[in-house]
């Protein structure tokens, strides 16, 4: 043990005078050492990390009904890419591009929106060239619309009734506000009669928007005007008026309404309708008529813009039945979102309606609310917008010719339109205008129909209709 102790301290006092003399270098191979080892640990985890934060994208799954299918997402514009080193933060390494930024998935558009296909379908095959276009002409459309870099050109070859012209480009011109840099260059013809004039049977028609369109015609639906407003009528943009319409509803329950059908019109165009216009029609707040169980809905001599007020009002809406369908309408079913008139016999037909209803409150109120409901969340203006987007772009890619200025034609901007505007027309563009830096994405648009799945729509309907009929022959035989 003594022979040991000896060794020990002898060999630590000959080590004494290296370590003194050496012990930083000792110190600094050490850090060395223990600096790699860690950088090697964070290097490690770094990887782990990043492994981890790799984005995973599930697959997207949705009802086999909706059968919907994402768009194209629009290409990106200028302004997402900027220049190495020119917004690029201190601590930003150069050479390096920055990530794009993720967006959550578009929401699916409205079922409805599958007959942009529908109205599209007699040019997929040919498509549309210039002459096809031209030959328009002889059923007198009263602009020409063509878009060119998102800037807006009209061409004008009539009159429109009021200020229809005016408020379905000023509706386009916020189109293009909205969805800035996404809306390709397109041309088109428009006309704003009330009557469809396309013959289906036509072997080469030509392509016409219009407000309306029909089961033996071609005219391709498209929103009508009145939703920037209607100032010789007095109403309002419907995005304020449809929450002025649901605001009431809440007011007023089904309930407490008067319980008889009430409908409000103009059938001969005459002194009574001389005498609204001469009073400014300040008797006509819309959201003021919902004020009993049940309103009619009956087209004139042509389409009627008045159908998605009625439908708004939590009121069941007895619909004559109609021979023109409006770009939504066409969602609608009988008997869900509204109760099915015979356009023969409607006095005998109305009074088993409100004779029905009345005996089954809940069922009628669960079809007056499924209308209003409709139209708040289904026929918003971002659905809206949304429509005539996708109705545009789908409409575009059938154009076989680049669009260009067409003869006569003037741009138009939101200074032309405002110039010289005053009153309710000045008030309604001011409330209706948007912002020019665009806007979220559209929603998503859906697949086509099948033509299984629009025979079973067609039955559907008809079958409904049937139903009511046989119920009323019931009661009258």
């Amino acid at each position: 043990m003594q022979t040991a102790a000896k060794a020990d301290r002898l060999t630590r006092s000959l080590a004494a005078p290296f370590l003194a003399v050496n012990r930083g270098l000792f110190v600094f191979i050490a850090a060395i050492i223990a600096g790699a080892l860690v950088s090697a640990y964070w290097i490690s985890a770094s990887t782990r990390v990043k492994l981890l934060q790799c984005p995973i994208i599930p697959s997207a799954t949705r009802a086999v009904d909706q059968n919907a299918a994402r768009s194209p997402e629009p290409a990106p514009s200028s302004a997402r890419f900027t220049s190495l080193g020119a917004n690029r933060t201190p601590s930003e390494p150069a050479g390096l591009s920055p990530l794009p930024q993720r967006h959550p998935p578009a929401p699916a558009c409205p079922a409805y929106f599958r007959w942009i296909h529908e109205d599209l379908r007699p040019w997929r095959a040919t498509r549309i060239t210039r002459e096809t276009l031209d030959a328009a002409h002889r059923y007198g459309p009263k602009f020409r619309v063509t878009v060119i870099a998102g800037r807006l050109y009209v061409a004008r070859y009539g009159r429109c009734f009021q200020t229809r012209t005016v408020f379905t480009q000023w509706g386009i011109l916020q189109l293009l506000r909205r969805h800035a840099g996404r809306v390709p260059d397109l041309d088109l013809m428009f006309d704003c009669q009330d009557l469809p004039v396309v013959d289906a049977a036509e072997h080469a028609p030509p392509p016409l928007f219009r407000y309306c369109g029909s089961e033996p015609t071609m005219d391709i639906a498209f929103p009508d005007w009145s939703f920037w407003g209607w100032p010789e009528l007095n109403i309002k943009p419907w995005d304020a008026l449809r929450r002025e319409i649901g605001e009431g509803n809440a007011v007023l329950h089904w309930t407490r309404r008067a319980p008889y059908a009430f409908w409000k019109g103009n059938p001969t165009v005459g002194t009574d309708w001389r005498e609204q216009v001469r009073d400014g029609f300040r008797e006509s707040d819309l959201a003021k008529q919902c004020t009993h169980r049940y309103k009619m809905y009956a087209e004139g001599r042509g389409w009627s813009v008045s159908e998605k007020y009625i439908l708004a009002c939590d009121s069941v809406a007895l619909v004559v039945r109609p021979r023109f369908h409006d770009f939504f309408s066409r969602g609608l079913l009988p008997l869900l979102h509204y109760w099915p008139v015979r356009d023969r016999g409607q006095c005998r037909s109305i009074e088993f309606a409100v004779d029905w209803g009345n005996s089954h409150p809940d069922k009628a109120q669960e079809i007056g609310g499924n209308a209003s409901k409709f139209m708040q969340e289904e026929l918003t203006m971002d659905h809206v917008y949304d429509y005539m987007f996708h109705l545009l772009s789908e409409y575009a890619k059938l154009l076989r010719y680049k669009p260009t200025v067409p003869d006569g034609a003037v741009e138009v901007t939101v200074e032309s339109m405002t110039h010289g505007r005053r009153g309710l027309e000045m008030e309604f563009m001011v409330d209706t205008m948007l912002n020019a830096s665009g806007s979220a994405a559209p929603c998503e648009l859906p697949l086509p129909f099948s033509s299984e799945e629009l025979e079973t729509l067609r039955r559907r309907k008809a079958d409904a209709v049937r139903l009511v009929e046989t119920w009323e022959e019931a009661v009258t035989n």
